[in-house]
């Protein structure tokens, strides 16, 4: 199962997506899933980029 947490409030957004689909459509979800976030994520990086003083990116790992 997949689960997407979104929390709004207060001017801020977070997202977390956690878990893992490999069973159904050969992974299929999973991929895509993957897919639109990653692909969120780097329009985000390159927009901070260009207005890094509208727009701060921070990225780590766990």
């Amino acid at each position: 199962m997949i689960e997407v947490r979104a929390c709004l409030g207060d001017g801020r957004t977070s997202i977390e997506v956690v878990g893992h689909e490999g069973h159904v459509l050969d992974g299929r979800v999973c991929a895509a899933v993957t897919a639109i976030t990653q692909t969120a994520l780097l329009g985000l990086q390159m927009y901070a980029e260009q207005f890094p003083d509208l727009v701060s990116v921070q990225i780590t790992e766990e």
